[in-house]
C-alpha cells in the first residue's frame, strides 16, 4: 500500500481490521443503514493506525500554506475517538503539542482537559476519526477560539456525512475516504421488512 492510499484501500483496510461492517443496524437517532462504521476498532491495529495517520499527514503536508506552518502548528481532538488520530498525526507532523476536549456527561459542553490551555495566537488542526454531523467539531472550532487559537484545517479519517452536517468553509478540509451511507427510516427500511433484526449502535 501507498503512504496516500486511495479511496478503495482505505476502506478494504477499515474492513480487514473490523472498523467497517456491512448489515443491518439503527442509529441513536433511529436511522436504519447497512453500514456500521468504527474507526477505533481499527486503530487499535498500530500498523493500520501508522497507515491511516500518516497518510493523513500527507494530505495536510500538501497545502503550500499548511507545511509553510510545520512543525509550529498544534492538534486538537475530541476524546476518546480522535485521540489515536491526533497524536498519530502530530506525531508525523512533528507537531508542538497535542490537546483534547472532553464532556462531563453525554450531550454536555465540551471543554478541555484540566491544565490544558492553548497559547494565544496558537495555530490548530482540528483532527477526529470520523465526520457525521460535525457537532463535536463545530464545537472543537469554537472551543479553540475562544481560547485564543486559530484552526487552520480540519481532517478526518473518513467522512460519512449525516443529512444533516455541518459545514466548515473556507476552512480547508481533508478527509482519506468518503463513505456515502444511506440513512432510512424504520418504515422504509428494506432489512426491516425482511425481518432482519437490526443491531443498535452508538455513534
Amino acid at each position: 500500500m501507498e503512504l496516500l492510499p486511495n479511496q478503495e484501500e482505505v476502506l478494504d483496510l477499515l474492513r480487514r481490521t473490523g472498523g467497517l461492517r456491512d448489515g443491518h443496524f439503527e442509529t441513536p437517532d433511529g436511522l436504519h443503514v447497512n453500514e456500521n462504521l468504527q474507526v477505533a476498532l481499527t486503530m487499535r491495529d498500530f500498523q493500520a493506525a501508522k497507515i491511516l495517520n500518516v497518510a493523513l499527514s500527507r494530505k495536510l503536508r500538501a497545502n503550500s500554506d499548511i507545511h509553510a506552518m510545520l512543525p509550529n502548528v498544534s492538534v486538537v481532538a475530541p476524546a476518546t475517538g480522535g485521540l489515536p488520530v491526533a497524536f498519530g498525526v502530530a506525531e508525523a507532523l512533528r507537531a508542538r503539542k497535542v490537546y483534547w476536549a472532553e464532556n462531563d456527561s453525554v450531550g454536555g459542553p465540551m471543554h478541555f482537559r484540566q491544565f490544558l490551555t492553548l497559547d494565544p495566537g496558537e495555530q490548530v488542526i482540528l483532527v477526529d476519526d470520523i465526520f457525521r454531523t460535525g457537532k463535536k467539531l463545530g464545537e472543537m472550532k469554537a472551543l479553540v477560539e475562544s481560547a485564543g487559537g486559530q484552526v487552520i484545517a480540519i481532517a478526518v479519517i473518513v467522512y460519512q456525512p449525516h443529512p444533516d452536517h455541518q459545514r466548515f468553509d473556507p476552512v480547508p478540509f481533508y478527509e482519506l475516504a468518503r463513505l456515502d451511507t444511506t440513512y432510512v427510516q424504520h418504515g422504509a427500511c428494506e432489512q426491516c421488512r425482511r425481518g432482519v433484526p437490526a443491531v443498535r449502535v452508538q455513534l
